[in-house]
């Protein structure tokens, strides 16, 4: 016990009593898009963002492993030392013409770069515009991307979610000389929605403000051949290998001048050793493999959209979504808490999302359907959702 573990425990003791305590479960992959916990009972995974079912193919790993054969286990530096390979470079170019842009630039996370990118681009306002940058930001953008404003010591404009006319009121209202800063995300991760990227393409060539679209819930599952939603229509785009990839890692796409300043301000680049190259060589496969998973994509709308209506019938609320997130909406913590562990005891993984991930009161299970899924197995889900939602009414 040290000197201060009386605080934390009380803090512990605080969520608790929120109904806000997480704690991390161990699971081991059982195959079939099913989980296996120690004591041995197995559920169908709901809840991660495999979306194309890509972290266990085999060409991922034996991608990974060539590479690593090759390059070994860990780059040794950060990118500006020695960690840059030309594997890494050639991947870089594969990801920007995925994302229709003239570079790009790889990072060890999504959390990472964009924290990293809002630092980066609000020091380019003073240095050379002269004055603090001003952002403008979706009430709903990732934690990560506000991490990113404080970092960079500017307090965001928040526009109402998804709301286009309210942005450009606000960009109306705004002077100065700095540099202007519209952060979205194409598709929201805890709602499932998607933004109106042509909309705000116009709206921010209008006013002469940069557009930073996050595409982490887009990329590999959605848009033509994966590519995501943002189209070139964006001057910066954000995603992570993490999801639909079924790997690891991040980039940020732009233009070649925009990537070589993150190369000279981006924290996250200059003082973090480079991805390992095993990391990289499985993001080759899954790159390689996107083109051809057009199947795949559509099984996945699919499912997700007939969920939907299952639960429309049903009469629960899945809020806005028209994606491979499917939200159920339920309330206050207790009621998700209870609801998610009755899922897992038909044998379903569909996690409780509380505050603060979501507002208080926007408590929901977050249902998030892969390629690997069967038909079977979402109408089973749907079915042991209704009854356990009958169950607490």
């Amino acid at each position: 016990m040290t000197r201060f573990d009386n605080l934390f425990q009380k803090g512990l003791a605080d969520l608790s009593a929120q109904g806000r305590l997480r704690t991390c479960q161990e699971w081991r992959y059982a195959g079939d898009a099913r989980l296996q916990r120690p004591d041995g009972v197995v559920v169908t995974d709901f809840s991660s963002n495999d979306y194309l079912g890509l972290r266990m193919h085999p060409l991922l790993r034996e991608r990974a492993f060539a590479w690593a054969q090759a390059e070994g286990s860990g780059s040794g530096a950060s990118r500006l030392v020695t960690g840059t390979s030309s594997q890494a470079y050639l991947l870089e170019e594969r990801v920007a013409r995925l994302k229709h842009m003239q570079a790009a630039r790889l990072f060890s996370s999504g959390w990472q770069a964009n924290a990293s990118l809002v630092p980066a681009l609000a020091r380019l306002s003073a240095q050379v515009c002269g004055a603090p940058a001003v952002i403008l930001a979706d009430k709903l953008i990732h934690a990560s991307l506000y991490h990113g404003c404080a970092a960079a010591g500017v307090r965001p404009i928040r526009f109402r979610h998804n709301d286009v006319t309210h942005l450009e009121s606000l960009l109306q209202k705004t002077e100065g000389t700095g540099l202007r800063i519209v952060l979205t995300e194409s598709v929201f991760s805890m709602d499932g929605d998607v933004a109106d990227i042509a909309a705000l393409h116009t709206v921010a060539q209008k006013y002469d403000a940069l557009l930073c679209v996050d595409e982490a819930h887009a990329t590999g599952i959605l848009g033509p051949k994966g590519a995501g939603l943002a189209n070139g229509l964006a001057d910066v785009v954000v995603g992570t290998f993490s999801k639909a990839l079924g790997s690891m890692g991040a980039f940020i796409a732009a233009s070649e001048s925009l990537c070589r300043w993150l190369d000279n301000t981006a924290s996250g680049f200059i003082y973090s050793t480079a991805p390992s190259p095993l990391v990289l060589g499985a993001v080759d496969a899954a790159l390689g493999l996107l083109p051809h998973m057009d199947a795949q994509r559509a099984h996945v709308a699919a499912l997700a959209a007939s969920f939907r209506q299952k639960m429309h019938d049903a009469g629960q609320d899945t809020g806005p979504s028209s994606t491979q997130i499917v939200p159920i909406l339920v309330g206050q913590e207790a009621q998700a808490r209870t609801l998610a562990h009755k899922m897992e005891e038909a044998g379903f993984l569909a996690v409780a999302i509380r505050p603060p991930t979501v507002p208080p009161g926007g408590c929901r299970l977050r249902v998030v359907f892969h390629a690997n899924h069967t038909w079977a197995q979402m109408e089973a889900l749907a079915d042991a959702f209704i009854r356990a939602s009958k169950g607490m009414a």
